[in-house]
């Protein structure tokens, strides 16, 4: 069924197996020309195709090489009538052309997907802007392969998802072409533009780069340098990193929050003091490469699972680095979370309060409650396995009691547990420490 959360972007109607995208992009004049493959195949009978894409202008459009009956772009629909019917599970490719002056779209949760700096360009897409640059199923549990071709100013350094397969300049311009060959949800290809220098980072237990201003490295070495160490952590306690590698990207500009992408985390200026003032931050988007990235929430009434673990990731990391204890961190959550109205429910949030810090907070909570109920044995176990046989799919909170009842040593205590953390709105009290 479609998200209700998001009900007007994507279909059920059919599951995109990759996208192609060959993109031209003039900085100065933030004009954006692109050709767009899409393949996928039919989960129904198809006499119509949807596609999300708003802001853009389509120019022309085929259906398995044929041009279409008749094509509508309206309201950030593209509704495509094929020359013929295609049947239920028969594979099928749309390719659309289209360009103009990309912007970001509005929506409940602010301004989403690609956007101006004050030099090159941001795309931050969670939950609903991957379609200001890409016609596209935009759904979280519908993951694809993506080779996205980006030709821009060659004095700019681009970044997206994936593996540079190549890099060809010709005269003042470069081609960059990525290769995503592990499945990815609309909301995470990005690309990001700028007047960037490139850093290692490290090189085990996987290669971590910086990309930003070069006036910015000193204290972003400083900032940023103990990611490492948290690589290492987190693969310890969550199961091998999913991807080929990590990019850190800062801004010239200042961001309010940082943003999460597959294989990429995006930070501002604001988030480089020479303190590591935002530490905790670069715990939280590291550990959605695993819980967000690899591990996606099949719509977004499961965003916890997204949310709530990499908050945890953060009370992680501070016990790690000799700061608070996970124990300190759940005390003084629970006491600020008390304060607050108790009207949230983690299971079902609503998409009102799907990105409110109290689903971070008291989902972050639940881990540690499930971590004190089963042992920490039993716990990081169950992490590892859920990130493992899960890995690189779409999940649900079901799926996820379902597996913690295999590491319990008392299923009807757990169903007390998740019951009361999950599915009330009362915040229930920590419990009594054995």
């Amino acid at each position: 069924m479609v998200d209700p959360y998001v009900p007007s972007h994507g279909s059920t109607d059919y599951q995109v197996e990759s996208y192609e995208l060959d993109l031209d992009y003039r900085v100065s004049s933030n004009r954006l020309t692109g050709k767009a493959t899409i393949t996928a195949f039919a989960t129904q009978a198809l006499s119509r195709i949807s596609l999300d894409l708003s802001g853009l202008r389509v120019s022309k459009v085929a259906v398995n090489g044929r041009r279409p009956q008749r094509y509508a772009h309206r309201a950030g629909k593209l509704h495509i009538t094929p020359a013929t019917a295609i049947p239920d599970g028969a594979e099928f490719t749309v390719d659309v052309q289209y360009n103009g002056n990309p912007k970001p779209e509005d929506s409940p949760w602010g301004e989403l997907g690609w956007e101006e700096l004050t030099e090159g360009v941001i795309v931050a897409s969670q939950p609903s802007g991957a379609a200001t640059w890409f016609p596209c199923n935009d759904h979280p549990g519908d993951k694809a392969h993506y080779r996205i071709s980006i030709t821009t100013d060659s004095p700019y350094q681009v970044v997206a998802n994936g593996r540079l397969v190549s890099r060809r300049v010709k005269a003042s311009r470069t081609t960059w072409v990525f290769d995503q060959a592990a499945p990815m949800a609309t909301y995470l290809a990005t690309v990001q533009i700028g007047r960037y220098d490139e850093v290692d980072l490290a090189a085990a237990p996987v290669t971590i780069r910086g990309v930003l201003p070069g006036g910015r490295i000193r204290e972003f070495r400083h900032d940023f340098g103990r990611q490492q160490d948290m690589m290492k952590l987190f693969c310890r306690q969550f199961g091998p990193y999913p991807f080929g590698g990590y990019t850190v990207v800062v801004t010239d500009d200042a961001l309010e929050i940082p943003l999460e992408a597959q294989g990429i985390s995006v930070f501002g200026s604001n988030h480089l003091d020479g303190r590591r003032g935002s530490e905790r931050l670069v715990a939280h988007e590291l550990a959605h490469q695993w819980f967000g990235n690899s591990l996606t929430p099949s719509n977004w009434q499961h965003i916890w699972l997204n949310e709530g673990f990499a908050c945890y990731a953060e009370w992680l990391w501070s016990e790690e680095s000799r700061g608070l204890t996970a124990d300190q961190q759940v005390a003084k959550a629970h006491t600020r979370l008390k304060g607050l109205p108790q009207d949230l429910m983690l299971s079902d949030p609503g998409p009102e309060l799907m990105f409110d810090d109290r689903l971070y907070k008291r989902g972050a909570i639940t881990l540690h409650v499930l971590r004190k109920h089963l042992g920490d044995e039993a716990f990081f176990e169950l992490l590892r396995t859920w990130t493992k046989e899960h890995r690189h799919g779409s999940v649900t909170t079901a799926e996820f009691i379902a597996l913690a009842a295999r590491f319990s040593p008392d299923e009807e205590a757990l169903r007390h547990l998740f019951a009361a953390w999950l599915d009330s709105y009362e915040l229930p009290p920590l419990p009594r420490k054995r």
